[in-house]
């Protein structure tokens, strides 16, 4: 059974502390902001998005593909209509001694994370993080980011799904770009349910569905 879709404006709660995200208060009511699939659960509501490009937002984690490297750093493809900056700085395998163009250079792909937007909409990329690194191997799929969270499901579920099903590395980025790492037949299978959890993500019951696609592929 399919969620209920949701239009700008429309009322989905009365108590305004149940408010989540794509959602506005007023006059004490919780209405939808976005054209969405209502979301209700027992901590509140949300709206998630049908369509949409992906806005950045501070500690946000992405998967970037480098697009000019200049004297102080890197130019980062972020899937986004926002223009993303990795400064020599914020990218610890940078030493002096080393040309930018051999740390990173066009077509490398890095998994780094928003540090600041400034007022001009210019997005500030760091890779001191534990889990950033340059992508030296795998395979990156891209999904519409309105997708990823089902794609990571409630409290991560769809994603531990995927990995302890496949057995395999997964990083998915907020920005919709997804790493996969593992044996190659296993990457396959979960990109094809990474494509299937996206063009399905309005649907009840899609991690069984995902689950037993899982098992048909991996007995091919």
């Amino acid at each position: 059974m399919s969620r209920k879709i949701v239009l700008p404006g429309d009322l989905l709660a009365t108590n305004p502390r149940a408010a989540g995200y794509g959602t506005y208060i007023e006059d004490g009511k919780v209405y939808s902001k976005i054209l969405g699939l209502f979301d209700k659960s027992d901590t509140g509501v949300r709206v998630i998005p049908l369509k949409g490009k992906y806005s950045p937002s501070p500690g946000d984690m992405l998967v970037g593909i480098v697009r000019e490297a200049t004297s102080n750093g890197w130019a980062i493809d972020i899937h986004s209509h926002y223009q993303a900056f990795l400064p020599l700085s914020e990218n610890p395998e940078f030493k002096p001694n080393r040309k930018i163009n051999d740390v990173l250079d066009i077509g490398d792909a890095v998994i780094t994370k928003v540090l600041s937007i400034d007022p001009r909409l210019k997005v500030t990329l760091t890779m001191r993080d534990k889990v950033c690194r340059p992508v030296r191997f795998g395979r990156i799929v891209a999904i519409n980011p309105a997708r990823v969270p089902r794609v990571i499901g409630k409290k991560g579920s769809m994603i531990k799904t995927l990995k302890s099903e496949l057995g395999i590395q997964i990083l998915v980025g907020q920005n919709g770009l997804i790493w996969l790492s593992g044996d190659s037949s296993r990457v396959s299978i979960a990109e094809g349910a990474i494509y299937k959890i996206e063009e399905e993500a309005h649907t009840e019951g899609l991690t069984d569905r995902i689950i037993e696609y899982i098992k048909k592929e991996k007995e091919k």
